[in-house]
């Protein structure tokens, strides 16, 4: 298999049914599949009409425009017509057209991101013949040289993590997270992502990677770890999963573990408390996987920040208005957990996009309700993006349709929502984010504008080689597989 596709068979747009591991893939439905075929048919009429390779085509700002057109086309045929991506029908041919629409000079920080470390110690505790992270098969992503077992790893590491988010996608700064694990089966460990972080830094004093701290209060030991973790390793936040423990168990942030961690946050002096919320394991202690208590602790600790990684999305729950006393499940239960305890608009909350916003790419009409709702309830200025890349590959197809997606006038009416405005994109790609994680836009700009990288991704510019590939697993086998040795 090619592993750059050099015949031009993937999209630059990657709607598949690939998950980052925290629930199971849902298969493509068939609008879906009609518009990446519609993509595909398009991408080799308007390459023999440039005169290019297909390949070049789909690697070219026309390449993403054209297969956003598709999807647009397939969802109005199916009267999804809530949101669409807003790009004309000259970007597909047009490569200055193009760029304007799906290009930008947006300051982007990305606060999700992950990576494995195909050589850890964590690898020595599960059974030599065992292959964890297996949706990725050295088929799919043929990286390794020398024919292990265990090679097709190494498109999951640091140097992989790196070219995709730096070089590979408009993003200026990642924050690297953790995944639920106990303590000695994390993939990345902190000296991993610490590292990670250093050979960053070094080049050139670039300021690109900040990294989490991961606690589980409710399992032994972590809590007394946090101290660590804030004076050793000036990590930006706490990462922690409420419907993960001992048991399968989880706990609510109004809980006891929960109140001791925040207690113990603000004392040693990190704000920010980021939480999973949404995308539930499964069924065991699947309150816990929602937001009841986000609103509780927000009011308790209105000097702490609550970040809400995948702002409690549920990929299989449709998102629609919200009405108050109603919401069952997903979204809706963050919103009516802000307004039973008077959290206001743009207050100590925050929604986080990673894995959220790259599902409701699917389907206009469940984007637009989320979207809306989060503008209209949590705020334009909290609304945080995140793409839980390395998972979903190079994010820059998340964020080539995150710049062109509007909601419709008939949905803006009907229930509320705002128009997405420019402004509104450049504050959800970084600036909202920039506030609670201390990060000031301008020094990272003069930081990052003539760092090793900047320099390596103007010459890589000149011939990009994007490879279009996702890693996280995209059927039920897979995704068994993930959890039985990585998840």
């Amino acid at each position: 298999m090619d592993r750059l596709d050099k015949d031009g068979t993937r999209l630059p747009i990657k709607i598949d049914s690939t998950s980052n591991g925290e629930y199971e893939p849902i298969p493509l439905c068939m609008r879906n599949e009609q518009g990446n075929k519609l993509a595909l048919n398009w991408a080799t009429q308007n390459a023999k009409r440039k005169d290019i390779s297909r390949r070049n085509f789909l690697v070219s700002s026309c390449g993403a425009a054209s297969t956003l057109l598709a999807v647009n086309y397939a969802n109005a045929y199916h009267d999804r017509t809530g949101g669409f991506f807003n790009v004309s029908q000259e970007s597909a041919l047009e490569d200055e057209q193009a760029f304007a629409e799906v290009g930008g000079g947006e300051f982007i920080f990305d606060v999700q991101g992950h990576y494995v470390n195909p050589e850890g110690d964590w690898l020595s505790r599960i059974p030599p013949d065992a292959r964890p992270y297996a949706g990725m098969e050295k088929a799919r992503c043929e990286a390794g040289s020398g024919g292990g077992n265990r090679d097709y790893l190494n498109c999951l590491s640091e140097s992989e993590f790196i070219k995709d988010i730096f070089l590979d996608s408009d993003t200026d700064i990642m924050v690297l997270s953790f995944v639920p694990s106990t303590r000695e089966n994390e993939p990345v460990t902190i000296e991993d992502a610490d590292n990670t972080r250093q050979i960053v830094a070094e080049l050139e004093g670039s300021k690109r990677l900040m990294i989490h701290g991961r606690v589980n209060p409710n399992q032994d030991g972590d809590l007394e770890g946090m101290d660590e973790l804030a004076e050793n390793w000036d990590i930006s936040a706490f990462k922690t999963y409420t419907q993960y423990g001992p048991g399968g168990i989880g706990f609510f942030l109004h809980d006891d573990p929960g109140i001791a961690m925040i207690e113990r946050a603000r004392r040693l002096g990190v704000r920010n408390i980021c939480v999973h919320k949404g995308l539930p394991f499964g069924p065991q202690s699947y309150e816990h996987s929602q937001c009841s208590d986000i609103g509780v602790v927000a009011k308790m600790f209105p000097d702490m920040n609550f970040l809400i990684y995948h702002s409690g999305f549920v990929a299989n729950h449709p998102e629609e208005e919200f009405v108050e006393g109603q919401g069952e499940d997903g979204i809706d239960i963050l919103v009516q957990s802000l307004l039973d305890n008077d959290v206001g608009t743009n207050a100590n909350v925050y929604a986080e996009l990673g894995s959220t916003w790259r599902f409701l790419m699917r389907d206009p009409d469940n984007a637009a309700h989320a979207l809306g709702k989060l503008f209209k309830y949590v705020g334009e200025d909290n609304v945080l993006w995140g793409t839980d890349s390395i998972w979903y590959g190079s994010p820059q197809d998340q964020i080539q349709a995150f710049r062109t997606f509007q909601i419709s006038e008939e949905f803006q009416e009907r229930f509320g929502y705002p128009e997405i405005t420019q402004q509104m994109r450049a504050k959800v790609f970084g600036l909202n984010a920039a506030g609670p994680y201390g990060i000031d836009q301008a020094e990272i700009r003069a930081l990052t504008a003539k760092d090793i990288v900047s320099r390596e991704k103007l010459a890589y510019l000149e011939d990009p080689q994007p490879n279009f590939l996702t890693y996280g697993p995209k059927n039920r086998r897979e995704f068994l597989n993930f959890l039985k040795w990585g998840g």
